[in-house]
């Protein structure tokens, strides 16, 4: 009972003037008690077995011995991957990113004022943002077959669902006295946009594309599990021969690419901001 009281009743104290103070009730207590009914249940409905998970995980380092040192004579065979990879990301990107644009501005409410065009712009964008990569791929290899379109094609739909979506919210938080004044000019919305919207998200719009970049790099890289092309398509050969030291060699490649298009977006991103 004391401890009932101690957790969930509030306290009160009295200062030297007799007034009494009343402390607020925490819900600390509760939110944990919550936590940890979730976890167990979590537990149980997975079947989570922390033994297996100690027994098993030595393989880990079983596997990671093996793939140090690198097989370098394998080098030669990797940088037609390499270029596929970063040719699907490029490419994948820049679609993606400029077919964003109109999309982002029939789903921003402040500039396109009918409710249900905007209600069914966000929804589809939406849609196409719960498409996992992989899955996106997977498709479209069906449709284009196997190889580095199927790929590019994965990459554009995932740029085009997550840049669609920062471009319509920032353009929701622009200054609009420029695109009103446009219009009292007599200029059309499109026209208004254009010259007085556009030019205020650009730099941030830039900088969100080039972030996506960074990240196609490393999701193009493993695109080539579903025949895709580029350097999954390799990786997953040799994982499944169990010639580790050339994945190796294929996992340090892939780093140093993604270390250098890393910092160049950054130091283009920082100029633009």
């Amino acid at each position: 009972m004391k401890l009932y009281d101690c957790l969930f009743k509030p306290h009160r104290y009295e200062l030297p003037n007799g007034k009494v103070v009343e402390e607020k009730f925490t819900r600390l207590p509760l939110i944990l008690l919550v936590i940890l009914f979730c976890t167990v249940v979590s537990v149980r409905v997975t079947g989570f077995n922390f033994e297996t998970l100690l027994s098993g995980g030595s393989r880990f380092f079983d596997i990671l011995f093996d793939i140090f040192p690198p097989n370098t004579g394998y080098l030669p065979k990797i940088w037609t991957p390499l270029l596929d990879t970063i040719k699907m990301s490029l490419l994948g990107s820049f679609v993606g990113s400029v077919l964003a644009i109109p999309f982002a501005v029939l789903a921003a409410s402040n500039i396109v004022t009918n409710r249900a065009v905007v209600f069914l712009v966000r929804l589809f964008l939406s849609l196409v943002r719960t498409l996992p990569t992989l899955v996106c791929a997977l498709i479209a290899t069906y449709i284009f077959g196997l190889g580095t379109m199927a790929g590019t094609c994965a990459i554009a739909v995932f740029t085009f669902a997550y840049v669609g979506k920062q471009l319509f919210e920032l353009i929701e938080t622009v200054d609009m006295g420029p695109f009103e004044a446009m219009e009292a000019l007599g200029a059309t919305r499109t026209q208004a946009f254009v010259t007085a919207v556009f030019p205020q998200v650009l730099p941030t719009y830039l900088s969100v594309s080039l972030f996506c970049l960074e990240g196609n790099v490393r999701y193009a890289s493993i695109l080539g599990y579903v025949g895709a092309g580029g350097l999954g398509l390799i990786m997953n050969e040799k994982i499944g021969w169990r010639e580790y030291s050339s994945v190796g060699m294929i996992l340090i490649v892939l780093f140093v690419t993604v270390v250098a298009i890393e910092g160049f977006s950054h130091a283009v991103r920082k100029r633009l901001t």
